[in-house]
């Protein structure tokens, strides 16, 4: 009963980053982003900003994914790898994508 309790918050959870994603990377909502996150932004590069982050978020969302269903299989720790490296290397790619667009952080 935990596993599929587990399973079912990471899969909302996951539909959400995979949401926002598409909304970023596909749409181009760059409002999905708090605004001081992108008020640097020039107005060319906004297509590649969020990009960029979109790309990031479906990268987390997908790793929320393979986490859950390896943790649901009873591979609790391949799941617990997957999600850490899919948010590790989601995380990265945001950070890139802040540093090279925003100059900055914030």
């Amino acid at each position: 009963m935990d596993n599929i309790i587990f399973f079912l918050i990471a899969e909302g959870c996951s539909l959400l980053f995979l949401y926002l994603g598409f909304l970023l990377w596909q749409k181009g909502k760059i409002e999905v982003i708090h605004g001081y996150h992108y008020r640097k932004v020039r107005q060319e590069d906004k297509k590649a900003y969020t990009g960029i982050m979109g790309k990031a978020m479906v990268v987390i969302g997908a790793g929320i994914t393979v986490s859950a269903v390896l943790g649901v299989a009873a591979l609790s720790f391949a799941g617990m790898v997957a999600g850490i490296a899919s948010f590790a290397a989601g995380l990265c790619m945001m950070l890139f994508g802040q540093i090279k667009y925003n100059r900055g952080l914030f």
